[in-house]
């Protein structure tokens, strides 16, 4: 079996990599393993030079392939709650960095594992890839970041994956909206390359105003959203960063 890791790394880009490996061949995880992955994206939510996180699976078969169920079949109604409110803080992490994640899917993205790619900001999977819900069939339903899923595929389509528990393929995540992009194997890298290319031409300043935005949009209201946007666009102007890339634009106009 084998050993969970996190390996983390950042390029003088300011680009991250967090490819995690989990127990058995399908990166799953428990306890243990969730705290490890939490703990190391954590430690970058307080990077100034962050520009923004990869989040991706090691190996060919899976990004994340699940919860442990052994550790779920000894859980009692005491432990339960803590198990699961463990896997919610690794999907606030990930929704709480200030910058965006871009999960790379390969293989299968299951239960817990879909959640944690819920939680990311962006989305591309390899074509080989496979994704499902399916606690209702091991006797729970689904929760935590789940609650995510009617608002990226709506409400039908969140009611029938999660009713029937099934796998579906990278295909049909595309056409529900699941997932942003789906690549070939050989080209994922590349897929994933172009919108890291995209987000680094953009302002550091305004992406995470843009997420901070984002999170508040998922909450409010549009008319209290809207309102609540002005005080971040005008801050942006403290820094002098829209002026600066005003003027680039206006000089590769002329």
């Amino acid at each position: 079996m084998p050993t969970p890791e996190t390996d983390l790394s950042t390029d003088a880009r300011g680009v991250a990599t967090i490819s995690f490996r989990g127990i058995k061949s399908l990166n799953i995880v428990g306890t243990g393993e969730v705290e490890l992955l939490t703990r190391a994206i954590s430690s970058l939510a307080g990077r100034e030079d962050l520009r923004l996180l990869i989040l991706t699976g090691a190996g060919e078969k899976a990004f994340i392939g699940g919860a442990d169920i052994e550790e779920m079949a000894r859980l009692t109604p005491a432990s339960a709650g803590a198990f699961i409110t463990n896997l919610h803080r690794l999907c606030r992490a990930i929704r709480d960095l200030p910058v965006p994640v871009i999960a790379r899917i390969r293989g299968y993205c299951l239960g817990g594992g879909l959640e944690v790619a819920a939680a990311c900001d962006l989305r591309v999977a390899s074509n080989d890839a496979h994704f499902g819900m399916p606690e209702v069939k091991v006797g729970l339903p689904s929760v935590i970041e789940a609650t995510l899923l009617p608002h990226l595929i709506g409400w039908g389509r969140a009611r029938e994956i999660i009713y029937t528990g099934r796998i579906f393929g990278a295909g049909e995540a595309l056409h529900m909206g699941l997932v942003e992009k789906v690549a070939p194997v050989s080209e994922l890298d590349a897929a994933v390359a172009q919108w890291v290319s995209a987000i680094l031409e953009c302002s550091p300043q305004a992406i995470r105003v843009q997420k901070e935005l984002f999170r508040q949009w998922e909450a409010l209201p549009p008319t209290a959203a809207a309102e609540a946007s002005i005080p971040l666009f005008a801050r942006c102007f403290e820094s002098g960063e829209p002026n600066a890339y005003l003027k680039k634009f206006f000089e590769k106009k002329r």
